[in-house]
Parts: C-alpha cells; structure tokens; sequence
C-alpha cells in the first residue's frame, strides 16, 4: 500500500514538475492528446470520435495542431498526463471521485450513465441482487465501468476484469460472460449493432465524461470550459450527437437523465 501511494506522489510531483499550462501549448502550437487508440475499436464506441471531434474545434480555434498520444488502456491515462507525456486527456473518460483527486476535469462533454447489459435469451438484469448474483460478469480493469461493477457489489470471484472494453459485445454473444455494465453512449450505439443485446438496470447515479487535465493547468481548463459551454448553445452540438449516435440519441440521454 505504502509503495502504491509513493508511486502516486512521485507522478503527481513529476507532473507538476512538467506541467504545461495553455500559454506554453499555444507559444508550441501543439497539444498532446493523450487517450487510447481506436484504430481497431469497433464503430459503437462512437463517444470517443464525438470527443476528439469536439476537441478538433478547441485546437482550431486556438491556432493548435493536435498530436495524438496513445496509451494501452484507460489505466494508463492518468498515469502518463501526469508524468508530462502528454497535456490533455480525452476520449470517453468518465469522471469519478478517485480521478478527480489526482486531475481536474473540464465541463461535461458527454452525459454518463451505468446500466447493466445482457443478451438474449438471458434474463434482463432488473435489480441489483439479480446483477450480484450473475456468475460470469465482464469487464477492463482500471475503467469506470470496473469501478461501477465494484461499487454495485458484485462478488469479486464473479467478476472477470482481464477483457477490453470494446470486446464485451462479442464475449455476451460468445458465452463467455452473461452479463456487463456498459456506459450509455456505448450502450446506444452497440444495440443498434446487436439488437439481441438487451438493456437491464441503471447503475448509479447519472454522470458526465469530460476532458481531464493537470491540476494547476488553469489557463487550459478555463478556455476548455469556455469552450465546451460555448459549442453547447449551438446547433452543432446536437449535429454532433447525431452524427455519432443517430437521430433517436439526444431523446434517450434526456430520457436516462431523469431515471
């Protein structure tokens, strides 16, 4: 635990150490772009493109070129933003309060919801202590949809955590798991794929993905948030979201927000 904890401290100080802020990426013209690559995810994981697509905008209109910096799994993130690789975090990354002690996050650039995901002909996961006592439950360790398996209490010898994110789909269709929780924008766009996946309980609260950034990078954040809040009141956002999710998709986020 103690040697967990150094390693933390040592990232965290090492960041500080290295920290650009927004002057000194616009003075380079360039902006890091740390997130996990997706040239081999499927299609359904589409929050990821809306998210770098939103952010092309802030790069263009802060003169930035963006270099995209990629890292194994999501695990990775935070550790590589604060060892300096790179200046911003992006790509479907869901705030949650362990995240936020070690980074700051931007203003909401997608709603976030938990629910729990099966396929046919397995039984529609409709309560908690029906999810606690799925056998063969996926999901990637390091993610928030991990953090969410955890926080719903699901048994830890139920629960296999070593399958990427973006082949749970194919490992309900297989057999291998019976049951996952999926983030909704995954969830939207992986149903329409595969209408025999079946959406069951809502797991915790709603929440929001963000861009993630240094603490201390003050000058980034606020011209993030500027941003962010600014492209929100235009039409373009909703062009954005259909563009990715199809035209049924700002319905069910408003739909998911009020359940």
């Amino acid at each position: 635990m103690r040697t967990a904890r150094f390693l933390v401290a040592f990232l965290v100080v090492a960041g500080v150490a290295r920290a650009t802020d927004l002057p000194d990426i616009e003075k380079k013209g360039t902006l890091r772009v740390l997130s996990i690559s997706f040239a081999d995810v499927p299609s359904f994981y589409a929050v990821n493109s809306f998210d770098l697509d939103l952010l092309e905008g802030f790069a263009r209109l802060h003169h930035l070129q963006i270099e995209p910096v990629h890292v194994p799994t999501y695990g990775d993130l935070i550790p590589a933003l604060l060892g300096g690789k790179g200046d911003i975090v992006a790509g479907g990354v869901t705030i949650t309060p362990a995240r936020r002690k070690l980074i700051d996050f931007s203003a909401e650039t997608f709603p976030s919801r938990m629910l729990v995901m099966t396929r046919k002909p397995h039984a529609v996961v409709q309560s908690l202590d029906a999810l606690r006592s799925e056998k063969k439950l996926g999901t990637e360790k390091g993610t928030s949809w991990a953090q969410a398996t955890m926080d719903a209490g699901v048994p830890a010898a139920n629960v296999d955590d070593s399958i990427p994110l973006q082949d749970l789909p194919d490992a309900l269709k297989s057999g291998k798991i019976t049951a996952a929780i999926f983030e909704l924008n995954v969830a939207i766009t992986a149903q329409a794929r595969d209408p025999e996946l079946q959406a069951g309980l809502f797991v915790g609260p709603p929440g929001s993905q963000a861009y993630g950034v240094r603490k201390g990078d003050t000058g980034l954040l606020k011209a993030l948030n500027e941003y962010i809040e600014n492209t929100r009141h235009t039409p373009s956002w909703n062009r954005l979201v259909v563009k990715f999710f199809g035209a049924n998709a700002p319905e069910v986020l408003k739909r998911s927000s009020q359940q």
